[in-house]
């Protein structure tokens, strides 16, 4: 099969406190988040890039929303060299799960964090 784009589409990522997460991605990769709530359904919408590559998403706040550091997928976050963002996890109330290492094989390198919700997100960057 030939494929036009990735086949990850959207992301959605679940928060207990909207507030809270709010302010631990914003402080952690330096962008703003607006909040929607689409009839009892609370989106924090992440910045998007039309037209570039990588996927759009959101933060979530609803009762079947669970937040799990040990359960479910994780996201790989792209950064231009992660060093930068993981210096700013703990600060912002999250936790450093797995410090940077190379991945080996020209794949980059990598950072295992918890995010202010409980969530486990990675960090990706080739630096």
């Amino acid at each position: 099969m030939d494929r036009q784009s990735n086949m990850v589409g959207w992301f959605e990522i679940p928060v207990n406190d909207m507030d809270r997460a709010k302010t631990f991605y914003e402080s952690v990769f330096e962008i703003k988040i607006s909040i929607n709530d689409l009839d009892g359904l609370l989106m924090g919408w992440f910045p998007s890039a039309p037209g570039k590559s990588g996927a759009m998403g959101s933060l979530v706040k609803h009762p079947t929303y669970i937040p799990s550091d040990t359960k479910g997928a994780v996201l790989y976050f792209s950064c231009k060299d992660l060093s930068d963002e993981l210096s700013r996890v703990e600060e912002a109330g999250g936790a450093i799960l797995q410090p940077k290492k190379e991945i080996g094989g020209g794949h980059g390198f990598m950072a295992l964090l918890k995010d202010t919700e409980g969530n486990r997100i990675a960090l990706h960057s080739q630096n």
